[in-house]
């Protein structure tokens, strides 16, 4: 399975959205907020960065940080309710 990394493109008009689907795999659009986020490969995150904040339509483009958080804690506390097995009388 290859590692993906999603990049948030902020573009000036969502008509201009559509067209970014040949850079990478469009996942999500915000009407609001104007912004669209594109899952490409990790390898080549950076030389597509590059590409897409050297289009004309495109204000901005930010790297999403999740493959690097730590999703694992190790002092997570266990959740009360799910200590008690209810399915006892049945």
């Amino acid at each position: 399975m290859r590692d993906r990394q999603g990049l948030i493109v902020y573009v000036h008009h969502l008509k201009q959205a559509k067209s970014l689907r040949k850079y990478g795999h469009v996942q999500f659009i915000s009407r609001k907020l104007k912004y669209a986020v594109v899952y490409v490969d990790q390898e080549s995150v950076a030389a597509m960065k590059e590409k897409l904040e050297k289009l004309p339509y495109v204000k901005a483009v930010l790297e999403s940080y999740r493959p690097f958080v730590k999703t694992e804690y190790e002092n997570a506390k266990p959740d009360k309710a799910k200590e008690y097995d209810y399915k006892m009388g049945l």
